[in-house]
């Protein structure tokens, strides 16, 4: 049998199964001439691939060389689409379900360190004395040092009831510690923290934090919001969907249709397959028809966020304060393939109820590129406000967090604020309650830590004066270097100033750190609250009833 024709048979199955998924899903087959295409290119990928594995020079990875075509294919589509295989597979249940099977653990590489950011409240490793700061330096025996996020991300996850051996270091320990942690089934909160603004219960000026939009998320919304109902009467909500990157489209269907009336478009999606075109409505009466709202979104809102901002804003429902969002109008379908793999793809656009598009970029060729103002196109609130498409939800009301400086920015990228609150706790003795606020001491402790570190913190303008001080020397400009070096010791004497400039800032980081480490994740972002310029914005406004009230009319 010749090369082609062996090719053709290897094809035949693959061809029947695209064939056939079409069909079971409803989406569009091919019409006779593109099915010629992908008959001729199939068998010449199929030619290539055999001609490659039992030919070339050296050995070859075949799965792993199909696997880099099928990522190939992909990319040439929006980052959105993608490839999901086995392993993958598992998050799926995090995406929808928010659980999955592991031993409750957030990790990231911080400096080089495998490094714990947050243990899951109720998980094995909480029960088990595991911290957030703790540093993993191996995970089943298998050296931290030597393991990809996703080998880290296998080993930590399996099936409920089996266990896994992680080694840490801690800040306060002499030795290594090590744990037997327990896989369980771990459910991952949608609303991590709610209460009433500054804990007064006689202004009744409630505050949600929804992070994610998985199957329960409606129903721990309304949980809490009925909870700060019964409590005191609500006079004003804030639901903060800052930082929230989406989940499911229900979901936020759903927790638009505690604030919208029966009946009410929500969002509306249309793609190259009819069955895309739905139009999805609030399903119930509205638990919180008349709740003065103002829902708080930034830069990394996107998808299921801004659904709803979306919907809030275009029926004048609330105020929407803060960043525009993330710009992500498109809706991803997974659809199952075999060997428990699956293909997320991208199946249509969604738009709010106004009917514009939040989707910010265009995807062709590969190029991911803003939409340029000609194809922009306003529209109109229900009230008659102007509101554009093609930028994401614009808030009624911009504001943001102050913006880290050059300082600020140098500590991050080598995790200073992390490891020193690891030193911090390991000297301290004092109790640490959310109410903990840095003291001069500490930062001055933080400066002089800072200097026993073995590497340098320089700022991006450090770094630039460095390569022309080195671009000087390499092209023989001796005369200068003297100069050169006395601009680099002016910068370095500008960066110390810029830790007076910015103490409160430097504090801040150093509370929210330190905090981390001694107090679970809704008193840590309690705290937070205190000094958020967006948060205390929405708290003037519903306390300000006109001022709400006439950025929801046309003249406002």
């Amino acid at each position: 049998m010749t090369p082609s024709v062996r090719s053709r048979w290897f094809l035949i199955p693959l061809l029947i199964g695209t064939l056939a998924l079409g069909a079971a899903t409803g989406f569009l087959l091919p019409r006779d001439d593109d099915f010629f295409i992908w008959q001729k290119n199939f068998t010449l990928i199929g030619e290539i691939y055999e001609e490659l594995t039992q030919n070339y020079v050296e050995p070859i990875d075949g799965e792993r060389l199909l696997r880099r075509s099928i990522d190939a294919m992909l990319e040439e589509l929006d980052p959105y689409t993608s490839f999901i295989d086995e392993a993958e597979n598992a998050d799926i249940n995090i995406i929808t379900r928010g659980r999955y099977g592991g031993v409750g653990l957030t990790v990231a590489r911080r400096n080089g360190k495998l490094a714990i950011s947050n243990v899951v409240k109720g998980s094995s490793s909480e029960a088990e004395g595991v911290r957030t700061g703790d540093i993993i330096t191996a995970i089943n025996g298998q050296a931290a040092a030597d393991l990809s996020q996703e080998d880290v991300r296998n080993l930590l996850r399996g099936e409920p009831g089996t266990t896994v051996v992680v080694a840490v270091d801690r800040a306060s320990a002499a030795a290594p510690v090590e744990f037997t942690l327990t896989r369980q089934d771990i459910e991952l909160q949608n609303v991590p923290y709610y209460g009433f603004v500054a804990d007064d219960t006689s202004a009744a000026l409630g505050y949600v934090k929804l992070e994610r939009f998985t199957q329960r998320a409606a129903e721990e919304t309304r949980a809490a919001i009925d909870d700060l109902n019964d409590t005191a009467g609500l006079n004003g909500l804030v639901l903060d969907l800052r930082g929230n990157p989406g989940g499911l489209l229900d979901a936020a269907v759903d927790i638009s249709s505690l604030f919208l009336e029966r009946g009410s478009t929500v969002v509306s999606t249309r793609g190259r397959a009819p069955r895309t075109e739905r139009t999805y409505r609030s399903r119930r009466a509205p638990a919180y028809p008349d709740v003065p709202l103002v829902v708080l979104v930034d830069g990394q809102s996107a998808s299921a966020s801004e659904i709803v901002a979306g919907a809030v804003q275009d029926l004048d429902r609330g105020v929407i304060v803060g960043e525009p969002t993330f710009g992500k109008g498109l809706v991803q379908v997974i659809r199952p393939l075999s060997h428990e793999t699956s293909v997320k793809m991208t199946v249509s656009k969604y738009y709010t109820p106004s009917g514009r598009s939040i989707e910010s970029v265009e995807f062709a060729d590969k190029a991911h590129d803003e939409i340029p103002e000609a194809k922009r196109t306003a529209f109109t609130t229900e009230a008659g406000r102007t509101v554009q498409e093609g930028r994401g939800i614009e808030p009624d009301v911009r504001i943001g967090p102050d913006t880290a400086g050059e300082l600020e920015q140098a500590l991050n990228r080598r995790s200073a604020f992390f490891f020193f609150a690891n030193h911090f706790t390991a000297i301290n003795e004092a109790p640490i309650t959310g109410s903990f606020e840095p003291s001069a001491d500490v930062v001055a402790d933080f400066r002089a830590w800072l200097d026993e570190q073995p590497y340098d913190y320089a700022t991006s303008l450090e770094e630039d004066v460095r390569a022309l001080q080195d671009q000087l020397q390499s092209s023989g400009y001796a005369d200068a270097e003297d100069e050169a070096q006395a601009l680099l010791r002016a910068v370095q004497q500008e960066r110390l100033r810029a830790f007076e400039r910015h103490d409160e800032r430097i504090r801040e980081r150093l509370r929210q750190e330190i905090l981390a480490r001694y107090v679970p994740q809704e008193a840590q972002v309690r705290a937070s609250l205190d000094r958020d310029a967006p948060f205390q914005e929405a708290v003037r406004l519903l306390q300000d009833q006109a001022t709400y009230a006439g950025l929801l009319t046309v003249n406002g």
